[in-house]
């Protein structure tokens, strides 16, 4: 399974979603991903970033969250996720 937070350069909210993420699942694999860089996600999630995306099934989680939501998130993948 992959995981992608999408973001963006700068962004501070992006920054501040990468450390929940990290809490949360420090041993969960999150691929950062510029959404400048990727024009078929823009339209669907460019206004909404920070977004924590699972690409195959697209389930997303937009900001604004917080680690309780993450984990959530997180869990409804299977993956041992500490609180």
């Amino acid at each position: 399974m992959r995981l992608l937070l999408l973001g963006t350069e700068g962004c501070h909210l992006c920054e501040e979603a990468g450390e929940i993420v990290a809490a949360c699942a420090p041993q969960f694999p999150i691929e950062s991903v510029d959404i400048a860089e990727h024009p078929e996600w823009q339209p669907d999630y460019a206004l909404k970033i920070p977004v924590l995306l699972e690409p195959e099934s697209r389930r997303a989680l937009c900001w604004p969250f917080d680690l309780p939501q993450a984990a959530h998130f997180l869990q409804q993948f299977g993956e041992a996720v500490s609180r």
